[in-house]
């Protein structure tokens, strides 16, 4: 069957980005280049602290800089380089074309406003509509995401909703972009119980599918990624280390960090008669200090001395997976014995 080409909606391009701070620069992404094609899910997995907001952030420019500060790179949404946009001309692209599902929607929601009157200010701001006409398209949206009683829900306050709730408000007001073309979903289920997580992930992959959009989702949990992901991009210490389709990542990971984020899946086969958890010996390295070598290396069992004093170049395993390991072939999945 002949496939057909996706284009590419968003290109980020060598990004480095770095912090200043009073103990000196911290470089929280380094040499990052990732693509989303138009209807793709793609999602950045890696521990707190990796770089992976930090990135989301840069696209819609939403780091505080300073002290942040883009070291080098380009960000291309549809060919334009939103690094190069004014103020002005970034906010109007977060409100119609870009939108954001923010980690925590109770601290992302203004407390002091009904959920409605946030998404109606969306379209009064971005599309010059009335305060009726936009509560109603609020109505809508709620109807949208599956929130009951939406007529009477848009007029409560933030803290009258459910967990639930709060992040399908925070879904509809990213949905209230008059072109969605991209969504940002910055860790979405984090704070949310197995039953309601399962229902956003549900919802998101519903919404995808009726105003075809692409999504960019971040998160930590690879539970999400089976459930969720087209393409799978793992970071660690603010650098790239694995890129595939979602597949090769469960089935043939290749380096040492992915498969020990898979190993520490409780549904793993080969805990059946285990009692207790793998975990992924050492820490994360303090990013002030980190050299020029592979920045797992201090927690890696396949560690050589090259791996110490340089980060290695990509190797591709096949047209679609490409990992950033100097000892890949040595990397097997462990099977259940």
């Amino acid at each position: 069957m002949e496939t057909v080409k996706q284009e590419t909606l968003l290109e980020i391009d060598n990004l480095n980005f770095s912090f200043k701070t009073q103990r000196g620069l911290v470089r929280a992404v380094r040499d990052l280049s990732i693509t989303i094609k138009k209807g793709e899910t793609l999602t950045l997995v890696g521990e707190s602290g990796c770089g992976k907001s930090v990135t989301a952030h840069a696209i819609n420019q939403l780091n505080p800089m300073p002290p942040g500060r883009v070291d080098s790179g380009r960000i291309l949404f549809n060919g334009i380089d939103l690094l190069q946009l004014k103020k002005g001309e970034i906010e109007k692209m977060r409100g119609t074309q870009i939108s954001m599902i923010f980690q925590e929607p109770m601290t992302a929601l203004n407390p002091v406003f009904t959920v409605g009157s946030q998404i109606a200010d969306v379209f009064m701001t971005h599309q010059g509509m009335g305060k009726d006409e936009a509560m109603a398209r609020a109505v809508e949206l709620f109807h949208l995401v599956k929130i009951p009683a939406p007529e009477r829900r848009i007029h409560a306050y933030p803290h009258q909703l459910s967990g639930g709730m709060r992040q399908r408000a925070m879904i509809a007001m990213a949905l209230a972009s008059p072109e969605p073309g991209l969504m940002i979903a910055d860790e979405p289920t984090t704070a949310l119980d197995v039953t309601i997580q399962a229902q956003i992930l549900d919802l998101l992959g519903d919404l995808k599918q009726q105003i075809d959009m692409s999504i960019l989702l971040i998160t930590h949990d690879m539970g999400v990624v089976a459930e969720m992901a087209d393409r799978v991009v793992v970071m660690y210490a603010g650098r790239k280390v694995e890129e595939s389709d979602v597949n090769s990542i469960f089935n043939d990971p290749r380096h040492p960090y992915t498969l020990g984020l898979l190993n520490s899946l409780p549904s793993n086969p080969k805990y059946k008669q285990a009692k207790r958890l793998e975990a992924i010996t050492g820490t994360v390295p303090d990013l002030l200090t980190i050299g020029d070598g592979c920045p797992f290396a201090n927690r890696c069992a396949y560690a050589t001395d090259i791996c110490r004093s340089s980060f290695p170049s990509m190797s591709e395993i096949n047209k679609d997976h490409s990992v950033w390991c100097h000892n890949h072939e040595s990397v097997k999945r462990e099977k259940a014995q």
